[in-house]
């Protein structure tokens, strides 16, 4: 028995075989109406924060300095400045006000006091980002 191919296209829709329109993704039962079933909840579409709505901000630490103070929870690494970069890890602080990147040790640390972008010191923030 041979599988058949599934397109693009039906896989980003949705359409990718005959168990999905039985079994749709985890994520759909929260947006789908309990008396509407073939209609979302548009009240809790908007509450759906994905990462292209914001831009996250990068850090460098080609100073060496032992702590980067940011003003942002969720931010990338990339070491030092290309090409001496490492890959680039996006880094969640959750709860924590503090974490360290698993490639460079560099610890950053939260602060309220800086804005999104912003970090202490100032250049270790990257300011040219590219998509």
């Amino acid at each position: 028995m041979g599988k058949s191919k599934t397109s693009r296209q039906e896989i980003l829709s949705g359409n990718s075989g005959p168990r999905n329109h039985l079994h749709p993704p985890l994520w759909c039962a929260a947006f789908v109406s309990a008396r509407r079933p073939n209609r979302v909840r548009p009240s809790l579409l908007f509450k759906v924060k994905l990462m292209s709505d914001h831009v996250v901000p990068h850090f460098h630490n080609d100073a060496g300095v032992p702590v980067i103070e940011i003003g942002s929870q969720e931010f990338m690494c990339v070491g030092a400045q290309p090409p001496f970069d490492h890959p680039h890890v996006f880094l969640d602080l959750g709860n924590d006000n503090e974490i360290i990147c698993p490639y460079c040790s560099t610890l950053y640390r939260y602060s309220t006091t800086l804005g999104h972008t912003e970090s202490r010191p100032p250049e270790c923030a990257i300011k040219d980002q590219a998509a």
